[in-house]
């Protein structure tokens, strides 16, 4: 099936929209005449232009008087608004044709953020800091989501165009540019995409076709129509999608956002279609394609194969860990930590991937979650950081900034020894002191407004304090962006020496990384928490922490002896044998 948007063919460009609401569209190329595309079957429309090439600018003409942008535009370079342009995917020479991506197991996430990662906030900008990141032990990079929004600074996340790089982070030439560069040293690249909500700003869908239905609520409003009697079109908008990336810019695997307000009653869901489709479309270049989604369903079926009843994705976000760690070394207990008092969560999301498995969740006014145990851990990505958990303070301070330094190499170590896939956010491997906080640059006035005071309300069910920043501030979005050069200051460095030292483990010995999970044994002996773990072959480590304030007696070390410890001076430690307060102590049996 020919693809939808402006193609390049011999002698010229086919356009091609789906269009079932319009009774006519004309396309505007350069400035010329419109030119009417002929309809076909399911609301088709399409022509070929012969006189039109590569770089035009073209809108389409809905119904004679609204001119739009393509559905399925390729660059935006004047914004949301704006024309959309032709490009031609064949246009760059290729230097990855050796690179093969990574096994799953292998997978170790480094979340960023494009526009705050570097002053320049663009994609080339990315490419010296490359090989910081294959220091550190990173094998993957997982950006924002890159689909163009409205303005210069945004999260992504409401971004209107699914197929168009960010115009101001460099468009489809930059984001190809960084994909050839990380894979020429090794780096997977993985892209947030969001298939459950679009715009609202810029979002000109609904005048085409069908894509949102009512028959959903999500918290954006309307959900994507992707079991709709008229609905084939919306579902192929996001294969395509999925492929496109795979396809033309060569990328690695995806982040889903939030698919628990996607919504899909179809005999194959639309989750499983695009995950086939996108792994078909990687296999032609000899690599792998990985689907990771956020869920806070804790729904096994996510990563269970399509022959067990499951939708056969890769993998799924563990938000449990992540809150079984905080709350248990900050204290908080506020909106979603609320679930998080009982201290049996936080050895059982270790060594199990979630911590709820259908008890009830006082946050959630409903039992929640399924079995895990029996899940390998190549299937759960942990974090102690992420840019929700973080951004979504009301100050956007990161973990480093509200508990001790040590708690915060504590932290790092129970991620490590854990049998999942870690993620690292931006600063995080050095003790990034900038905050990473909420902003846009809606040009709509009425919807930032509505932003700042939603997300004002939304606090209130949290006891932080202070003011929450203007996301529109273009201040709020300067505050956000890293400083690499803290990197080398004191403490600093050695910090970012003991994730290297950490991920340097996980690749080397056989008792630790993903794999071995039904070999893996977590308990606490309040405030001592121990994760043993062992190899097929025999060998076996041990994690001693110290969850408190206080100072504990140190283990018994017999039969053990040191491979990392986080009191080490080379960790900016204090240097004593005794569990000192938030300890982090990794054993190795000696015989």
């Amino acid at each position: 099936m020919n693809p939808l948007g402006a193609s390049i063919r011999e002698g010229g460009v086919a356009f091609r929209v789906w269009a079932p609401r319009c009774r006519s569209v004309d396309v505007v190329a350069d400035g010329r005449r419109p030119i009417p595309l002929a309809v076909g079957p399911d609301g088709l429309f399409e022509v070929s232009l012969p006189a039109v090439t590569a770089g035009a600018r073209y809108q389409y003409r809905l119904d004679g008087e609204r001119f739009r942008p393509d559905p399925v535009s390729r660059w935006q370079p004047e914004g949301v608004h704006g024309p959309s342009v032709v490009v031609d995917p064949h246009d760059f020479a290729w230097t990855d044709q050796t690179f093969r991506g990574h096994p799953r197991a292998e997978l170790v996430f480094y979340e960023l953020h494009v526009g705050t990662f570097t002053t320049a906030g663009t994609f080339e900008a990315m490419i010296r800091h490359l090989g910081a990141l294959v220091d550190l032990g990173v094998t993957a990079i997982e950006l924002l989501p890159i689909a163009e929004f409205p303005g210069s600074r945004n999260w992504g996340y409401d971004g209107a165009h699914l197929y168009a790089p960010q115009s101001t982070y460099g468009g489809p030439a930059g984001l190809r540019r960084l994909v050839d560069a990380a894979h020429r040293v090794g780096l997977s690249v993985f892209l947030d995409v969001v298939y459950n909500h679009l715009g609202p700003e810029g979002n000109y869908l609904a005048e085409f076709g069908p894509y949102f239905t009512d028959r959903y609520r999500t918290p954006w409003g309307t959900a994507v129509n992707y079991d709709g009697a008229d609905g084939a079109g919306v579902r192929r908008h996001v294969v395509e999608n999925a492929t496109y990336w795979a396809r033309e810019f060569h990328v690695d695997g995806l982040r889903l956002d939030a698919i628990h307000a996607i919504f899909d009653e179809s005999p194959v869901h639309i989750l499983t279609e695009l995950t086939e489709a996108a792994r078909k479309e990687a296999a032609a270049l000899g690599r792998p394609f990985y689907v990771v989604a956020e869920s806070h369903d804790n729904d096994r079926r996510l990563v269970l194969p399509r022959e067990q009843g499951g939708v056969g994705l890769d993998g799924v976000w563990s938000d449990d860990f992540h809150h079984a760690v905080h709350a248990r070394l900050t204290g908080e207990h506020g909106g979603y930590y609320t679930d998080f008092t009982e201290p049996s969560l936080l050895p059982k999301a270790i060594a199990e991937g979630f911590a709820f498995q259908g008890e009830f969740s006082q946050y959630f006014a409903a039992p929640r979650g399924t079995p895990s145990a029996d899940v390998p851990g190549e299937h759960f990505v942990i974090f102690v950081q992420n840019h929700d958990q973080v951004g979504n303070r009301a100050q956007g301070d990161r973990l480093g900034s509200i508990v001790p330094f040590e708690a915060v190499k504590l932290a790092a170590a129970l991620m490590f020894v854990a049998p999942a896939l870690p993620l690292i956010f931006m600063g995080e491997e050095y003790g990034e002191t900038a905050p990473f906080q909420f902003f846009t640059s809606f040009l709509d006035r009425d919807l930032a407004d509505a932003v700042r005071h939603g997300r004002t309300a939304e606090f209130s069910r949290f006891a932080w304090q202070g003011a929450v920043p203007d996301p529109g501030e273009p201040s709020t979005f300067v505050r956000s962006r890293l400083s690499h050069a803290l990197a080398q200051a004191p403490r600093h460095r050695e910090l970012r020496e003991y994730y290297r030292q950490w991920l340097a483990l996980r690749r080397s010995h056989p008792a630790l990384g993903s794999r071995g999970k039904d070999r893996t044994r977590a308990t606490l002996d309040d405030p001592v928490l121990v994760v043993d773990r062992a190899s097929g072959t025999g060998e076996r480590v041990r994690l001693v922490a110290n969850l408190s304030r206080e100072r504990r007696p140190a283990p018994e070390m017999h039969g053990w002896r040191a491979l990392l410890d986080s009191a080490d001076a080379r960790w900016g430690g204090p240097g004593e044998p005794a569990l000192v307060p938030f300890h982090a102590l990794l054993l190795e049996a000696t015989g």
